[in-house]
């Protein structure tokens, strides 16, 4: 398959690929995989009763990575993929994911990517999930993806969700469960304008003794656009977790910041706390006086407050 300019744009944007990467990769476009690669150590198979991929890593696996973006260029196109991923026992991988939508037309376009982990054993994965949005049509673009992940006995998972600008309406919802020495850490970084609606529903719990979850969410809000951010801790035996929201409001956006602790056992610890402001004068005199003209500060402050 040749990839259009606008194809490579968007694998660039979601996925940071300049061409057909190495290894295991699995590339979506408008609905059908067009692109395929297992690798020794990770499988990828097609489902056979509903659109997605099976991602089977071996037991012990070291030091790979597989891509999985999906790219949409169809104006009017609703899209359902459902991916599971199965971590072998010891395995320790990168898994780089991701949609771009480019919509030139007047119809709405969404993907709703359902995606769910299992974890085994001592396995350890960096998940890393992009979301894009261009054209100049007037359709929106819609992105709701799901993440339902299991971590088993000492396994370990950091999922890093982004989203970029560009796209209209999101809906993201993650829930967890986490066994005995499990570990799990989500970064979310969000950037929202016009009228853009972003929510977030993160729920961790927190099963097994000595498991531990953290969730760190920075975003900032522009213009007229609104944000929902919800992240619950639900701490059912000795387990350690913590919730930190640092949100920048500007314009007229609006931000809503619900952080919930829900302690079941008396050897749960958790903590949260949230921070919603604008961004400091003192900051934007400093960068001014070094040359920069007003906008060319916001978007280095923001720049830096969102890395």
């Amino acid at each position: 398959m040749k990839l259009s300019s606008i194809d490579s744009q968007l694998l660039k944007a979601v996925a940071d690929l300049h061409g057909i990467p190495r290894g295991a990769f699995n590339i979506r476009k408008d609905g059908e995989g067009v692109l395929r690669q297992s690798s020794a150590n990770i499988e990828i198979v097609p489902k056979r009763d509903k659109p997605g991929i099976d991602i089977i890593v071996k037991p012990g696996t070291k030091n790979e990575s597989v891509h999985i973006p999906v790219i949409m260029t169809k104006s009017g196109l609703k899209d359902v993929v459902y991916n599971t991923f199965i971590i072998g026992e010891g395995a320790d991988v990168t898994i780089i994911a991701g949609c771009g939508i480019h919509n030139q037309g007047d119809q709405d376009s969404q993907h709703d990517g359902i995606h769910e982990f299992i974890i085994k054993e001592g396995a350890s994965v960096k998940y890393v999930e992009k979301h894009y949005g261009q054209g100049g049509g007037q359709g929106k673009r819609v992105l709701n993806p799901t993440t339902i992940v299991t971590i088993e006995t000492g396994g370990y998972a950091e999922m890093e969700m982004v989203q970029i600008r560009g796209v209209d309406d999101t809906i993201r919802t993650t829930e967890a469960f986490i066994h005995d020495k499990g570990g799990l850490k989500v970064v979310e970084r969000l950037l929202t304008d016009g009228r853009q609606k972003a929510v977030s529903n993160i729920t961790i719990h927190l099963i097994g003794a000595d498991s531990s979850g953290q969730v760190l969410s920075r975003s900032v809000a522009q213009d007229e656009s609104q944000q929902v951010f919800r992240a619950s801790l639900v701490g059912k035996n000795r387990a350690t977790g913590h919730v930190e929201c640092d949100s920048i409001i500007m314009g007229n956006a609006q931000i809503r910041a619900v952080p919930e602790l829900n302690a079941e056992s008396a050897e749960a610890v958790l903590t949260h706390e949230a921070a919603i402001g604008r961004i400091a004068g003192d900051q934007l005199i400093k960068l001014m006086t070094l040359g920069l003209d007003e906008k060319e500060a916001i978007d280095t402050i923001l720049a830096g407050f969102l890395r």
